[in-house]
């Protein structure tokens, strides 16, 4: 099922990216789960198209009615140098991301963990070099975003007493529990991703995504899920910060690092 639909939704990013005038394009990449190879029957199509000037979002409209998308529309803020479209096609829903080629250089000179992954994963549809040159920029992980990245995951867990985190556990106050495990979980993946040098990715289909990672806590996907399913709030709280403290210890020394170590450990004592 999910190699048919890829080929599917493969075939019809083609003949989109085919229907583009060339005189407007410079590239067109295909990213996202169909990028990866592991679309399924609710995978849409994503997709960058980079163009030689900035565009207007009315001009990138015109564009993809023109190439055959239906029932068209935008989202996120209008007023960045990013135009987004989105649309039908055959009834297949597509998201179309338009950047103008200094714009795109910009990125991929200081590029955003979203740009990183997608870009690296990214299949041209049509190319003039430019993709190839990017993705070989991408792949050298740079060592200070390492130590970067641990620092800022890391920079919420300390700095109020330990005993603090016992309030997130009141009866009646499920929601602030479960922000404090995603906002946790999430920290604990970008620890992750950065120490093995990798773009991180959505948190979609983590258990696949985390699989060939060669430097994790133990279990990983299933005990975040644990954490997040689990009804007893003080064992939940108890399995989220025993990931904390296995990833804090993975992560190279820094001030936030070194003081979340002691923090966590105190504060799964009081739990």
């Amino acid at each position: 099922m999910t190699q048919a639909r890829n080929d599917e939704l493969v075939a019809v990013a083609r003949r989109l990216a085919g229907a583009l005038p060339a005189e407007s394009v410079l590239e067109i990449a295909l990213t996202g789960s169909v990028s990866r190879g592991v679309a399924d029957e609710v995978s849409d199509i994503e997709m960058l198209v980079v163009t030689p000037e900035q565009l207007s979002l009315e001009e990138c409209f015109a564009l993809v009615e023109s190439a055959g998308l239906t029932g068209l529309d935008t989202w996120g803020n209008p007023a960045t140098t990013s135009r987004r479209v989105s649309g039908y096609l055959d009834g297949i829903p597509i998201e179309t991301i338009w950047w103008h080629r200094a714009h795109a250089e910009e990125q991929v000179a200081a590029p955003t963990q979203a740009t990183g992954d997608a870009l690296v994963h990214a299949i041209p549809l049509r190319t003039s070099g430019l993709l190839a040159g990017w993705q070989e920029r991408l792949r050298a992980y740079p060592e200070e975003l390492v130590g970067a990245r641990c620092e800022e995951a890391a920079e919420r867990w300390g700095g109020f007493t330990p005993a603090g985190l016992l309030t997130i556990v009141r009866p009646g106050d499920r929601l602030q529990l479960t922000e404090w495990l995603v906002d946790a979980a999430t920290r604990v993946l970008a620890i992750v991703y950065a120490v093995n040098r990798t773009w991180q990715p959505t948190s979609k289909r983590l258990a696949a995504r985390l699989e060939p990672l060669a430097v994790k806590p133990d279990r990983l996907a299933e005990r975040i899920e644990q954490a997040l399913t689990e009804e007893d709030p003080r064992s939940a709280l108890r399995v989220i910060t025993g990931i904390q403290i296995d990833a804090v210890q993975l992560a190279p020394s820094g001030p936030n690092v070194d003081r979340a170590r002691r923090w966590l450990a105190q504060a799964l004592e009081l739990l």
